[in-house]
């Protein structure tokens, strides 16, 4: 399986994840912005993380939060300029730490000067750019259109919202009765995939660090095994190689076997697929609750099955949660967080912490749709850093927010977690630690499950290096449970809620519990 030469850095990075438009506003307009990110590298430094992915920051209509891209190769003025995201890499890098910024290569937004071309109904450079029918009344079958927009015969296919048409990089198995349907190889698949890899360029020569890619596996059309985009993938890392073989590729595909062999240095587990992530935090009974109904055996069953397909590389990577999915603390509560993070924290791949998760911040319910958010809103509120107005997130009327804050009482702060040594910020921050102290615990240390049944608790498994094998137990229900193990625990390296006990093989854990030990 070829995924390129790995940047050393990615074994044991701990990625955080900033929504720009809610991280910090340093201006006062109510929106982020660039240099208040820079104004809390510190902070993100402090808590152990040492990577950074940056959700678009690209010029755009804002229908999607910015993963309608209106031009590749400029920022959006709310953010700031090219200078001060050029500054803001700098001031990463001085940090010693690295930032991916999110690349969105299927689609654009309607107001792209490339879409605004490929309308006209005289051909130009652009009008092979995008999926087009030959017919407005045909609609490209299955993806959706945009149609009756333009003098151009024709309906144009959308990836995900109707204002964003999908760009052409080929047809897989072309339908020969569809002469709209364009090979890989034609000139405009081609040409598409060269103006992807200048944008690469471009960035990569400003500093950053390389990509997290938007819906990677969505590239080629009538590609029901992915074929056609892992070889399109693969033209990439040829290129990558050749000219930045330092530069990360982590891709939002959720299918590891097949983004690995498209040359991608790791890959998610996405809240939607067969990976069952959601039901570990995200469903009716969740395995992380304290009420002990879950079931983690599905989860397990289906990640062996993606670690085996990736050679067991330990490149698959779990997140707290993302701008796209309920925050964690809606179904999980109180210590349980803690739990949580002692597993996220002790998988392979690298973690992924999503702004605000290493606090506890809330789902806001019921709040008005922004930029495409829907019920996704919820979980793009500001960051909470202190009791000062909006949270400390803006100076800004509170009515001018980007959205609006979490006024409820007992809102979680970084103010008020950073001095309470029992905060979920104090505890994601030992994990980080341990994580780092132990080669066992990091990116590629391999993994065992050792108790994983179906209803049942606790969850077990062993992680091992050529150093060190370190056991891990969690067990989230608010009851004692027991299993028989094949390890002795010997030396504790961290526990959290009382101790477990050990009698004939058969270890018994405390409720509410997480603990590793060396063995």
């Amino acid at each position: 399986m070829k995924t390129g030469k790995q940047p050393a850095w990615l074994d044991n990075a701990i990625f955080y994840e900033i929504y720009p438009q809610s991280f910090c506003d340093s201006n006062g307009d109510g929106i982020g912005d660039f240099n208040g990110i820079i104004g809390k590298l510190d902070y993100i430094k402090g808590l152990g993380c040492n990577a950074i992915w940056m959700n678009p920051c690209f010029a755009s209509p804002f229908g999607d939060a910015g993963y309608d891209v209106s031009d590749y190769y400029s920022v959006a003025p709310r953010y700031g300029t090219n200078a001060d995201l050029k500054r803001l890499f700098d001031e990463v890098h001085k940090r010693k730490m690295h930032i991916l910024l999110d690349l969105v290569p299927g689609h654009t937004s309607v107001a792209h000067k490339w879409f605004l071309e490929s309308m006209k109904a005289e051909r130009n450079e652009y009008t092979d750019r995008y999926v087009w029918t030959d017919s407005i009344w045909e609609e490209p079958q299955g993806m959706g259109c945009i149609r009756g927009i333009s003098d151009r015969d024709g309906s144009c296919a959308v990836n995900f919202f109707s204002h964003q048409p999908a760009l052409n990089y080929g047809f897989y198995k072309p339908d020969p009765a569809k002469k709209w349907q364009q090979a890989m190889d034609s000139e405009g698949a081609k040409a598409t995939l060269e103006a992807l890899k200048d944008i690469m360029r471009f960035w990569l020569r400003m500093g950053c660090d390389g990509f997290r890619v938007d819906m990677a596996g969505s590239l080629v059309k009538n590609d029901e095994e992915s074929k056609g985009t892992i070889k399109l993938w693969q033209n990439v890392r040829e290129f990558l190689d050749s000219e930045f073989p330092d530069a990360a590729m982590v891709s939002e595909w959720g299918e590891p076997d097949k983004s690995l062999q498209g040359g991608f240095h790791m890959d998610f587990l996405l809240h939607f697929g067969p990976s069952h992530y959601n039901d570990l935090f995200r469903c009716e009974e969740p395995y992380f609750s304290d009420r002990g109904r879950g079931d983690v055996s599905a989860f397990v069953e289906k990640y062996l099955e993606n670690y085996e397909k990736a050679e067991k590389k330990g490149l698959i990577c779990i997140p707290s949660g993302n701008h796209d999915m309920d925050r964690i603390a809606r179904g999980i509560h109180g210590d349980n967080l803690k739990i949580a993070f002692a597993f996220l924290l002790s998988m392979p791949g690298a973690p992924f912490i999503y702004y605000g998760d290493e606090i506890g911040m809330r789902y806001l319910e019921n709040l008005t749709s922004v930029e495409g958010g829907y019920s996704r809103t919820g979980s793009r509120s500001p960051m909470q850093w202190d009791d000062t107005n909006n949270a400390g997130f803006s100076a800004a009327l509170a009515e001018k927010l980007y959205i609006k804050t979490d006024d409820s009482v007992g809102r979680p702060t970084v103010a008020a977690q950073l001095g309470d040594e029992n905060s979920l910020y104090n505890e994601v921050r030992r994990l980080i630690g341990i994580r780092q102290e132990h080669t066992a615990l990091q990116s590629r240390g391999e993994i065992a499950f050792l108790y994983a049944e179906k209803n049942a608790y606790p969850f077990a498994y062993l992680r091992s290096s050529e150093k060190e094998k370190i056991l891990v137990i969690i067990n989230p229900a608010d009851r004692e449970t027991s299993f028989v193990c094949g390890y002795v625990p010997k030396e504790k390296i961290y526990s959290l809620a009382g101790e477990i006990s050990v009698t004939d093989g058969k270890l018994t854990v405390p409720p509410c519990f997480a603990g590793y030990y060396a063995v």
